[in-house]
């Protein structure tokens, strides 16, 4: 790779719940060092819990850093260890309630390349049954169904800002008009 920058030490700088940070020194393809802070994620699963009708499953949720309600798919972390289609699976009936009959990876994306290390890997999932949500007890959502036409007018009037969830009602555009086969 003509731009690659060789890892010369990495320390950890601080070990959390979701993320470690780490201080890489890399050599540059100039030959000069730098140092770069790098975020540690495990990475997380998302969801598109995709109707008959299409509409999308969604989850509102307050997020602190961003001091807002968002809407947003469905989506969670990876434990240790853990393969993306079991955390997608988890994560979609622990946040909505449902089962899938069918749960496909679409996508993987890397969420802030500039600075982490973090996989998103997006499953659609089809052939929805409800149930009960079991949320974690510090997790306060409320489920919206909502038609996909509406949603991308959402992206639009800025009403959903949330990266994860913009990729995924995109892809699940794409497929309900069939110029996407998975």
């Amino acid at each position: 790779m003509e731009y690659e920058e060789k890892t010369i030490s990495k320390k950890e700088v601080y070990k959390g719940n979701i993320i470690n940070v780490e201080k890489w020194q890399v050599l540059l393809p100039n030959g000069k060092e730098a140092s770069r802070d790098i975020v540690i994620h495990p990475g997380a699963s998302v969801i598109i819990p995709l109707t008959e009708n299409n509409e999308l499953y969604m989850v509102r949720q307050y997020r602190k850093p961003v001091d807002a309600e968002l809407l947003e798919l469905p989506a969670g972390k990876l434990d240790e260890e853990e393969d993306p289609e079991v955390c997608a699976k988890r994560e979609l009936k622990e946040e909505t309630g449902l089962d899938a009959d069918e749960l496909k990876h679409v996508l993987s994306v890397n969420s802030t390349p500039g600075f982490s290390n973090e996989v998103l890997y997006i499953y659609l999932a089809t052939g929805l049954h409800e149930g009960t949500a079991c949320t974690d007890e510090d997790e306060f959502l409320r489920i919206e169904k909502v038609p996909v036409k509406k949603l991308l007018d959402m992206i639009l009037n800025h009403e959903i800002t949330d990266a994860k969830t913009i990729i995924g009602i995109l892809l699940a555009d794409r497929i309900i008009k069939g110029e996407m086969k998975i």
